[in-house]
Order: structure tokens, then sequence, then C-alpha cells
């Protein structure tokens, strides 16, 4: 648990100094800069209040402006939500959305370790946690981090076996979340979740597992079968010794018997008599 408290503040630490480096990178504009930079506030002032329209911006709750100026980042960073203000044909700026945003990874055939071709796609979450670095690090954060997490689901399954993908995919999910995020931590993304969302096996493969898994169920129901009539032998064992020593429990039997026919409406009759008699005509 401390170690990865200390991975994060090592994230964090690393991620702020890059940041202020962005911000603080030859920051003087130079003489000429200031000469348009002045320019520029005189023009403003000039056309009020036209001009205020032009200089007063607004973005959303969720969303954040990276400003430039002469095409350098201005200092403070991501400005927002709310109200922000800039100067006419020196200042530009770039909108950043902070939400989660989801996509679907598409189906990608991987190799697993066992020589088995699957078929897996998953989703990803992740959210621009660094404007700034969103927007000066990467062309496009979004595209990047789509091929980015193709490129590892394929890395991560290649060292699965085929069974490890079936039975394990929080593990893989995770792994695949951790480097995912390491990855993408220069590019000031962080990836909340990847979930795996199926596995499609080839339909030979499918055949096969079905027949293993039918066999393997018809043995477990024949030893089952053959341990039930173990058990009745043996129960019928006992109630024969039982019947043995006393003669009139097999008349009991017989009574018993002809209610159980009784009661289905049978029109059978049986005459249970008694082996004495039997016996009698035998000998003659």
């Amino acid at each position: 648990m401390d170690t990865d408290n200390e991975e994060v503040a090592m994230k964090e630490s690393r991620r702020r100094e890059r940041q202020s480096a962005l911000e603080n990178s030859d920051s003087d504009i130079g003489l000429c800069g200031w000469l348009l930079v002045s320019l520029s506030i005189l023009l403003m002032l000039v056309t009020l209040p036209l001009s205020v329209w032009m200089c007063i911006k607004i973005v959303k709750e969720y969303e954040r402006a990276i400003i430039f100026r002469l095409g350098r980042i201005l200092r403070g960073g991501a400005k927002g939500p709310g109200l922000f203000f800039i100067l006419p044909c020196t200042d530009s700026f770039i909108n950043v959305d902070m939400r989660t945003i989801t996509f679907d990874i598409p189906p990608q055939e991987v190799l697993t370790k066992d020589s088995v071709t699957v078929s897996v796609d998953g989703v990803v979450y992740y959210r621009v946690q660094n404007a700034t670095l969103a927007v000066a690090n990467i062309t496009n954060a979004d595209a990047a981090t789509r091929l980015l997490a193709q490129t590892t689901l394929r890395n991560v399954l290649g060292t699965k076996n085929l069974a490890e993908i079936l039975s394990d995919r929080e593990e893989i999910a995770h792994s695949m979340q951790s480097t995912l995020d390491d990855a993408t931590d220069d590019w000031g993304i962080k990836v909340e979740r990847v979930e795996i969302k199926d596995v499609k096996l080839p339909l030979q493969l499918q055949r096969a597992m079905a027949a293993e898994a039918e066999a393997s169920r018809e043995a477990r129901a024949k030893v089952i079968a053959a341990e039930g009539e173990m058990n009745a032998s043996r129960a019928l064992k006992e109630a024969s010794l039982v019947i043995a020593e006393s003669p009139s429990a097999l008349q009991l039997r017989y009574l018993q018997t002809l209610n159980t026919i009784a009661a289905e409406k049978n029109s059978t009759i049986i005459f249970p008599l008694p082996l004495e008699m039997m016996q009698g005509f035998i000998k003659r």
C-alpha cells in the first residue's frame, strides 16, 4: 500500500515538473513580442466596448481552456471553468473536455501462448487529467489512446493461455489498465478502467470443447449411477436379512405393494400366497 502511494506521488511530481517546464520554457516573448502585445492592448482599448465581446470567453464546468500568446502557453496553466480574458490578434485558445470518455476496442485476433487463435474485444474508460500536457505533448490524445489500447490488448493476451484468458478476465483488465495508465501519463491522460467484453473462439474449438464437456458430464453421470446402484444393493441386502428373520414381514410387504398398485387405479389383481403352500404342491 505504501509502495502504491509512493508511486502515485512520484507520478504527480513528474507531471507537475513537465507542466511547469512547458509553461516556463523560454517564457520571454522578446521585444517584438511585447510590442505586438502592446499594440493588441491598444487596439482593444480603442475599440471598446465592441472588443469586450472578443476578449471575454466562457468555458463550461467540464472544460478547460489552454491559452496561447504568440504561440506560447500562457503562465498559470489551464483556465476555467467560467470567464477568462484573452487579447485579440495575439491570443488563441483550445478547449479541452475533462469528462470521462468511453470507447470500444475493436475485436483483435490474438494468438495465445498455447497457439490458439481467439478474437477479443474490450472497452476503455479514460479522462484528461492535465489539459496542458494533453494539448502540448500529443497531437491527438484520443486517437493515440485508442491505438495504444489495441496494441496493449494484443501484447497482454499474447502472454496468456486460453484457460487464463477465459478465467482471469479481471487480472487481464487490471494489467491493461496499469500499462495504459503508465504509457499515457506523459499525455495528461488518466485511464480509469478497462474491461474485457467478449472472447470469441473458433467454431471448431467450440465444438471440441462442447464435446469434451459433454463427455465429462456423461462420465460423472455414470459414476453417480453406479454409486446409486451400489447403495441400493446394500439396502436390499439389509432388507432381505430383516425379512428372513420375520416371515410375517413378507406378508406385510405384499399388502403394502397391493396398496400402492390400488392407488394408481390399475385393474390388475394380485393374490399373495404363502410360500409354504407352494412348497407342498412342489413336493407332490
